[in-house]
């Protein structure tokens, strides 16, 4: 950038700047704090490994977030945001098989794409969920509420195969999320080092065929037997 353009830049656009760049390097301390929670635990993590895996200065990580208490609770409040996103597909004039192989196949993208997100989430909830529990009473509760009421709807208007409706997002949660979670225990049984992009594509169409199934809907699934 020349003098000129320099001397041409508006509190605007250095703002604007400086917002992109916040972000960048939040998403991008997030990213590693997902790796290293899930590896060591809350209790072995440390701002240096985190920051190490970031590629940051450790004073860039205290800047963002002031102490690793607070980096955990972004980190598990991102994850469950970006879980609850994808209900947004479950409205009450969305076609029911639609909306729903959206949901699952979002989240199935989730744990494939973000597995350490998921883990880090599993070790909170097995220690009792002392950090998130008010937001899994709250939040949580009240949006799983508002979409099994949408899927109660069509339920009783002979859209879909009678379903207990909350229980069936604790369903389609398990059937995800047990890619991330116990992604070795899956490749081992396989045969495989590792979760490969074949097994992630039979596993997805698995799970979306035998959930609309059992939500009585037609799924247009080509699953690899």
């Amino acid at each position: 950038m020349t003098p000129l353009q320099r001397s041409q830049r508006t509190p605007e656009v250095d703002d604007a700047s400086k917002g992109q760049i916040r972000q960048a390097n939040e998403a991008r301390i997030l990213a590693a704090a997902e790796r290293v929670f899930a590896g060591a635990g809350f209790g072995g993590a440390t701002m240096a490994a985190i920051a190490e895996a970031a590629g940051l200065p450790k004073a860039n990580l205290h800047y963002y977030f002031g102490a690793k208490q607070d980096l955990y609770r972004a980190v598990l409040a991102q994850t469950l945001q970006d879980w609850l996103a994808p209900t947004d597909v479950i409205t009450p004039d969305a076609d029911p098989q639609t909306a729903i192989e959206a949901y699952i196949r979002a989240k199935m993208a989730l744990s494939i794409t973000r597995p350490h997100a998921s883990r880090v989430f599993a070790n909170e909830l097995l220690h009792g969920a002392p950090v998130v529990k008010t937001l899994l009473a709250t939040d949580l509760r009240e949006l799983v509420l508002a979409k099994a009421g949408v899927v109660a709807q069509w339920v009783a208007q002979g859209r879909m195969a009678p379903v207990d409706p909350v229980h069936l997002f604790f369903t389609i949660w398990a059937a995800t999320q047990t890619y991330a979670d116990f992604e070795v225990q899956v490749a081992a049984v396989l045969g495989h080092t590792e979760f490969t992009p074949a097994d992630q594509t039979r596993a997805t169409d698995h799970v979306v065929s035998l959930l609309l199934r059992g939500c009585g809907l037609q799924g247009n699934v080509s699953a690899t037997a």
